[in-house]
């Protein structure tokens, strides 16, 4: 079975360094530049999901949110990778998610989103990223 990486990302440059980084690290990464896009991966691939990397904001006023619901439904882990959480609606605010904040290296963020898919400190999952 793959290990696939979910990358959630509406900024195509930041979307195309995340899914490179996956790649370095073995993961195949399953990219979405919106929320159905990603619900539609999600449907497809759940089985082979390690973990996912999701942008807070998708344009528009749009959040994955809906993505984090399902995700949270399946048991499939996820990190927030966003510069400014304030911005966003309550209910994206009160996840309880690990958050990395932007800008941060596409290498960093990855390696945080496995280590924390694994188990590990989160801590020690945030201060990978830094």
């Amino acid at each position: 079975m793959a290990h696939c990486v979910l990358l959630l990302e509406d900024e195509p440059l930041i979307l195309m360094d995340l899914e490179f980084a996956a790649k370095d690290f073995g993961y195949k990464a399953l990219t979405a530049a919106t929320a159905s896009e990603a619900l539609d991966l999600i449907t497809k691939h759940a089985g082979e999901m390690t973990v996912a990397v999701l942008d807070v904001s998708l344009g528009e006023g749009r959040t994955c949110y809906s993505v984090t619901q399902e995700l949270d439904r399946l048991g499939i882990p996820f990190i927030l990778h966003s510069g400014d959480l304030d911005r966003h609606d309550e209910q994206v605010r009160e996840l309880d998610a690990e958050l990395i904040a932007k800008p941060a290296a596409a290498d960093k963020v990855i390696g945080a989103a496995i280590a924390y898919a694994l188990g590990e400190d989160p801590d020690r999952v945030r201060m990978a990223a830094e």
